[in-house]
This record gives C-alpha cells, structure tokens and sequence, in this order.
C-alpha cells in the first residue's frame, strides 16, 4: 500500500487537488469484506442486506476516491475492520476499561472505522481521538455508517502530524498541566496531548514517507506517548525481509511508485534509538497478503509483505 486512506500525514500541501496521473480506475472485484466487517457495517447503518450494504459502500467508495485516490479506498480498507485483527487489541480495550482517564489516537483514521470498532468494544468514546490529513473522509465516515458527530461524538483533528501547527516537535519531559477536555474548542491540534496518550494506532502510514520522514513521523508520535508502564503503539504497513526500497504499480499502465520498507530487524532498531534501551518492547512480523488486495501489481514477482507491529511501554 504505497499510500494510504488511513494516513494522517502528507508530503502534499491539504489543499492541492490530488494528483490522479496513472491511478487506477475503480474496480468492483475488489470488495471483499469478510463476515465480521458485513455484521459490523450492518449493525451501524441499520440496512438489511449484504447486498444493500454493498450498493452503499460502492457509493461511499466513489466519494471518497474522489477526495484522494488512495489504494486502500481502491481496496475497500476503508470498509474492513483492521484494529481487532492485532494480538495487542485486547490490551488496548483493556487499558480503556481499567486506566482512569486512558486516552486513545487513531492516526490517520481515513473513515473511522476502526476507532468506531474499539468504541463499539467499550473503549469510552469521550477518550478518544482521530486524525487525518483529509477532514473530508471524517465526513465521509459519518456517511459510511449512518452516524452523526451526536451520535458517534469522537473528537476528531485535521491536519498533518509532520506540521507544527498540528504537532510542535517535542520538548521531551513529563506535562506539567492536567490534560484538556476532548471538546471543541478546548483541543484544537496534538500538541496539548504530548506525554498523555495510552495508545496510538498508525495503519498504514509511516510507508507513505521516505526513510528520513519516517523517523521524524517515529519521534513525533512517540513525543504524544505516556510513560507509564503499558502504553502503546501498534499498527501495520508495507514490509520486507531487509529494509530497503521496493515498486509497486497500480496497474500495467500506471507508473512506478518507490515505497520504502522496513524491514522487523530495522524496525525495531528505530524504535529502540528513539525510546532508549530497555525503554521499551518492539515487536514486529512480516505477512505475504495477496497483492490484489488492493490491486497492485507485483514488484518484479516479490511478495506483498505487510509488517504488523507494537511498541509497549516497559
């Protein structure tokens, strides 16, 4: 996934039209939701049908493509529930249910979905938080399951977490003032969340970013992170066996796009130099995934990997 629908960053400027040169027309063949995300998508909207359900999302596909192409839209990821599938999501509920004042960030939550599944599993929607580059694929989500910011009232923040108007680089240090309210206009961007997140989710982000931009994206979160014991990130992108750049195409027309992956090893060495030694828990695996989940083309017959990770505090 070169990019992404759940990207909460850009090296673009928010308000270009997007760039739909070489892109892939959309293509039916790939909706493919599993049983869980057809029970879920039924639950919120209130339609009877998988097939009601399908002529809905082919409709909410199309708008959102129109916002920015991204692949994942392409592949339906904005429809499929991610967040349950990692072994640390019981962690992650658990921390909602049994941390007083536990906070919550999605990163690049594109429709929302995802934060909607925690919710729906009892993490307090008062405590959570998204963000997005796009504010319209918010919107989008609101759309996508029938809901309104009354009824599915999570806060959520536009912007760019590489810009310091959404995220001022870190300080480093404890926070020195109580954390404020998740209301409008109380918290208008991140930075007031420095050193007060539970948990942090990063789908299919970081590999949107060249080597360099990804270790600033690493830092930055990490400055939102609390450092009591338990606190986490997790999430998942593109991967190889050994860090290096690979190309992926959309298409037999479409040009080339690099994507830069880590690989496990480096991966966790990045985490380690910006936590310290010992500081914290880093684990991470590669999963081969069929390419025409989102329909890209192979890159020169290599696997589709995908690098499913977390970062625990110790």
């Amino acid at each position: 996934m070169g990019e992404s629908s759940h990207n909460g960053t850009s090296n673009a400027n928010a308000g270009e039209a997007p760039d739909r040169g070489g892109w892939a027309e959309l293509d039916e063949r790939l909706y493919k939701l599993d049983d869980a995300d057809v029970q879920f998508l039924l639950d919120a909207t209130g339609l009877e049908t998988p097939a009601e359900l399908k002529e809905h999302i082919l409709g909410i596909q199309a708008e959102a493509y129109a916002v920015h192409p991204y692949p994942c839209i392409r592949g339906f990821t904005f429809a499929q529930l991610k967040i349950s599938q990692f072994p640390v999501y019981g962690e992650l509920l658990r921390l909602g249910r049994d941390r007083p004042g536990a906070l919550f960030l999605d990163v690049g939550c594109g429709s929302g979905i995802d934060v909607r599944k925690a919710v729906a599993d009892g993490f307090p929607v008062g405590q959570v938080v998204a963000t997005d580059l796009h504010a319209a694929f918010w919107e989008i989500g609101h759309r996508l399951c029938k809901s309104t910011p009354e009824t599915f009232p999570v806060k959520f923040l536009a912007g760019d977490v590489l810009d310091p108007a959404h995220l001022r680089a870190p300080p480093g240090g404890a926070p020195d003032s109580p954390a404020p309210p998740l209301s409008v206009p109380a918290l208008a961007s991140l930075t007031p969340l420095r050193a007060r997140l539970s948990a942090i989710f990063v789908y299919a982000v970081f590999h949107v970013f060249a080597e360099d931009d990804q270790e600033r994206l690493a830092v930055r979160l990490a400055s939102l992170l609390s450092a009591q014991p338990g606190s986490m990130m997790f999430g998942a992108q593109c991967g190889m066996p050994a860090k290096g750049t690979r190309v992926e195409t959309m298409s037999p027309s479409a040009p080339p796009r690099p994507i830069f992956c880590h690989s496990p090893a480096s991966w966790a060495a990045l985490w380690t130099a910006v936590f310290g030694v010992g500081r914290v828990e880093v684990k991470a695996e590669l999963r081969e995934l069929p390419p025409d989940v989102i329909g890209f083309q192979p890159a020169a017959g290599l696997p589709y990997w995908y690098m499913y990770w977390s970062v625990i505090r110790l």
